[in-house]
This record gives structure tokens, C-alpha cells and sequence, in this order.
């Protein structure tokens, strides 16, 4: 049986379980056990999304993204996990 490049990349990147909220983080926990978080302010709509917005994310395509219907955003979990992000990191100093 043959295996395509990209099931098999699939088949080693680690996928979502479950999703969460806390404030403005988002955390994955994923299939291989880790769990791990990000802050919305990484992402543009992420960032100018409300709370309740924030909360109704799903998993989508069996573990390997996130999907946000009503602001129409989709963020990949290898992404996440590798850490490529849209904004960069908050300035402590001015609040940006």
C-alpha cells in the first residue's frame, strides 16, 4: 500500500482533541498529549473578535484546524503548534 507525502505528514503531525477558551487564550490539547495555548492577539480577527466570539471555535478536518463560522476565521494546528502566528507578541511596555 502506498502512502502520499502528505498523509504521511498527517499521519506525524499532531492534531486537536479538544479546544478551549480562558480569557483571551485558546488551548489545544492534542493528540500526542501536549497541551498548548496562544493568545488571540496573535491573530488579527482573533484579536478584534468578543469574548462570546472568542468561545465558539470547533475542530475542524479531524484535529488539524480550528474554525471561528461567525468571524469567518480558520487557523491550522500544525500552524499553532510551530508556531506561526499573523501579529507578533504584545508589547508589555505600551500595551500594543
Amino acid at each position: 500500500m502506498n502512502t502520499t507525502t502528505v498523509e504521511q505528514a498527517l499521519a506525524t503531525e499532531p492534531a486537536a482533541l479538544r479546544v478551549w477558551v480562558e480569557g483571551r487564550m485558546v488551548f489545544l490539547e492534542l493528540t500526542d498529549g501536549r497541551v498548548v495555548g496562544f493568545p488571540a492577539n496573535r491573530f488579527r480577527r482573533l484579536k478584534e473578535a468578543s469574548d462570546e466570539q472568542l468561545r465558539e471555535v470547533r475542530i475542524e478536518l479531524e484535529g488539524y484546524a480550528l474554525r471561528w463560522e461567525e468571524i469567518d476565521e480558520d487557523i491550522t494546528v500544525p500552524g499553532v503548534v510551530a508556531g506561526r502566528f499573523q501579529l507578533p507578541p504584545a508589547n508589555p511596555e505600551n500595551g500594543v
